[in-house]
């Protein structure tokens, strides 16, 4: 027997599902047939009931099939369709990771800090170091560790403090930036997003080559690599970071210093040279990589940067009304936190060399509740800015009151009679006198290639107006 009801069309070898108002149609049509006509159409009716149970039926048959056949294009792919995916470019998806936040620890010039050594938050958390290193003349050095409870779980600032693995020589440690947080198994558009720019992994001699070489390694959370091919040094970025000539720059958050110095030798062009400064945020690492086709086997000492935690601060400001939820401030550092790490899907993490708009964090913000209404997003990692140097039209937070008296903070700000206080909010409108300073925001924030974007969710300030 034959049927009324529209069957999926295939084009150029994709399926084209009929809408359910024409299978409804389609299958009053064959119940009519099969009682030998005259049936009433009305929904309302035991046969109008079957009729709309039938085409849901089919209709949800339908969309898995479309669903199923959608699983081969790479941009749409979930679950174990996008990790098949994956295995053609050799690529996995990403497990959960623990946050990674850059030590300081001091001790005896000359004690080494080995890889595993532990430390504990005062939260309780434990991280484990995952780089050596030996104290210098300086008495202090940075050492990376991670966290060893995956997740998006913050450090903030000076609050890694606890040694729980005792070394002799090795008396205190702490961090004085916050942690680049960790994250949860890889979510379908972050892999999709690795795995497209991940197609040169099997590649070598460039720089797509040692990126994503680097990038399926576990344990790195952000990878940034560029050349210099000129033949003089090359100032690069929003920190002019100094690349020397025909040299590749390549700046990395996590890993072991064995796997980084090993992919980016593999993969590096012949003759190409390394980065030979840690700048003014990021930490010089290296290691030795030998070439074991000879006897005996040839050593070469490769150098990268381990990024440096560049600080981020925001302020929010929402319109104030009776409507908005008690916990806004909550809320508000959540989903602020939210996007900056890509967790919210709307976009990537903030990521080493990136810029970030203020533009980004509006839509996340005012999802939290329909009464919640965004005025202004600003955002900085300027530590401070003398008054003389102030910008008519930008943002400030006091830091050092000194210096410039109450009288002259009211004129800058175009206030009368306002009590100052460090912490305190303004917008200049006449330039700055004194020597008191300010954190400058603005609606845009560069980071350098030698700096790793951290955001901590005491560092989102939310203002009420």
């Amino acid at each position: 027997m034959s049927t009324n009801v529209p069957v999926i069309q295939w084009q150029n070898g994709s399926p084209v599902i009929p809408n359910e108002q024409a299978i409804l149609a389609g299958v009053q049509a064959d119940i009519n047939a099969a009682f030998g006509g005259g049936v009433n159409p009305s929904l309302q009716t035991p046969q109008g009931q079957l009729a709309q149970t039938e085409t849901a039926i089919i209709g949800d048959k339908n969309s898995q099939i479309a669903y199923i056949a959608n699983q081969v294009n790479p941009s749409m792919a979930s679950g174990i369709w996008q990790d098949a995916i994956g295995e053609i470019y050799f690529i996995t998806r990403i497990q959960a990771e623990g946050t990674v936040v850059n030590c300081t620890c001091v001790g005896a010039v000359n004690t080494v800090i080995p890889i595993g050594i532990v430390a504990q938050d005062t939260t309780g958390y434990l991280y484990s170091s995952t780089a050596s290193g030996t104290i210098p003349a300086t008495g202090s050095i940075t050492i990376p560790f991670q966290n060893q409870t995956t997740g998006a779980i913050a450090c903030n600032p000076g609050t890694l403090t606890i040694i729980v693995t005792a070394i002799a020589g090795w008396d205190t440690i702490t961090n004085p930036s916050a942690g680049a947080l960790g994250n949860d198994v890889e979510s379908r558009q972050a892999f999709e997003a690795r795995r497209s720019a991940s197609v040169a992994v099997n590649s070598v001699n460039s720089i797509q080559s040692i990126y994503a070489a680097l990038a399926s390694i576990t344990g790195i959370l952000q990878v940034f690599v560029v050349d210099n091919p000129l033949g003089t040094t090359l100032n690069y970025g929003a920190t002019s970071y100094p690349i020397p000539a025909h040299s590749v720059c390549v700046s990395v958050a996590g890993g072991t210093n064995s796997e980084i110095g090993t992919a980016i030798w593999n993969n590096k062009p012949p003759g190409c040279g390394y980065v030979t400064s840690a700048g003014s945020y990021a930490t010089l690492g290296t290691t030795i990589v030998t070439d074991d086709n000879y006897i005996p086997p040839v050593p070469y000492t490769v150098k990268w940067l381990n990024a440096g935690s560049a600080n981020t601060f925001f302020v929010i400001k929402i319109a104030n009304n009776t409507l908005v939820p008690s916990n806004i401030i909550q809320l508000t550092q959540a989903a602020v936190v939210q996007s900056f790490e890509g967790l919210d899907g709307n976009g990537p993490a903030v990521s080493i060399g990136a810029s970030t708009y203020s533009g980004r964090y509006y839509g996340n913000i005012n999802a939290i509740n329909p009464n919640v209404n965004v005025i202004e997003v600003y955002l900085t990692i300027t530590n401070s800015v003398v008054a003389t140097a102030f910008v008519i039209g930008q943002f400030y937070q006091i830091l050092v009151l000194t210096g410039t008296t109450n009288a002259q903070w009211n004129t800058i700000a175009g206030t009368s009679g306002v009590t100052y206080a460090v912490g305190s909010f303004f917008q200049a409108v006449t330039a700055g006198v004194g020597t008191g300073t300010a954190r400058q925001y603005a609606l845009l924030v560069n980071y350098g290639i030698d700096q790793l974007p951290v955001l901590a969710s005491s560092n989102v300030t939310v203002l009420l107006i």
